[in-house]
């Protein structure tokens, strides 16, 4: 099978994404001191990603 043009070349799969996973969210919320593990993992509060340059 044949790669789509968007995933190849240099960092074709590091771009940034708005859209992070629920194992990113619960990590940043962490290092926030915003969750701990008897809130669970539904209706996790919104994370900003901000993209760096």
């Amino acid at each position: 099978m044949t790669m789509h043009n968007s995933f190849k070349g240099s960092g074709g799969l590091a771009k940034h994404r708005n859209v992070l996973t629920r194992a990113e969210r619960i990590e940043r919320l962490k290092a926030e001191g915003r969750w701990d593990e008897s809130k669970g993992i539904t209706n996790l509060p919104k994370v900003r990603n901000i993209k760096l340059n």
